[in-house]
């Protein structure tokens, strides 16, 4: 039995090694996308219209789909977001910009930019450390644990 668990941990081990070897031989970044692999990414990203699905992971896991290592589809996957969250900010500022800097003033929206760029930096660097290490598995059960927990509310009425 001793011997057998022994066995199972060095395979697991020479198995997460060999995973690691490979992902560092095929490392591609982000600037090696085609546009038909970057459109793959973003079809993928439209699943995250279906509610309770996450914009980031499907296109972390597109990203990865098409050959990304976890890196570069975490980095593809903040850069995309850039793009569409820096895009959304553009119209509300066009749309309520006045509005905003009246009822908070240009030091506050200042701070809030500048808070909410280092902590998605900070973000960023941390899932990348950590998935370097660990799989996605314990995101998909927080998600299935959170899904259960709406149920129970929902059908308790706790919810609307």
């Amino acid at each position: 039995m001793l011997v057998d668990r022994r066995r199972r941990r060095i395979l697991a081990y020479c198995a997460w090694r060999a995973r690691r070897e490979r992902a560092r031989r095929q490392q591609r970044v982000p600037e090696t996308l085609t546009p038909g692999k970057a459109l793959t990414v973003g079809v993928l990203q439209c699943v995250a219209m279906v509610p309770g699905t996450s914009r980031s992971l499907m296109t972390m896991l597109g990203g990865m789909f098409v050959g990304l290592s976890v890196e570069a589809a975490v980095e593809f996957s903040f850069l995309l977001g850039l793009i569409t969250l820096g895009a959304a900010t553009v119209h509300d500022a066009y749309k309520d910009g006045a509005l905003m800097l009246e009822a908070f003033g240009w030091e506050a929206l200042a701070v809030g930019t500048a808070v909410s760029w280092f902590s998605a930096w900070l973000a960023v660097k941390w899932m990348v450390s950590y998935l370097q290490k660990h799989s996605f598995a314990v995101f998909g059960w927080y998600r299935i644990a959170i899904g259960i927990v709406t149920l129970a509310l929902l059908s308790r009425g706790l919810v609307h």
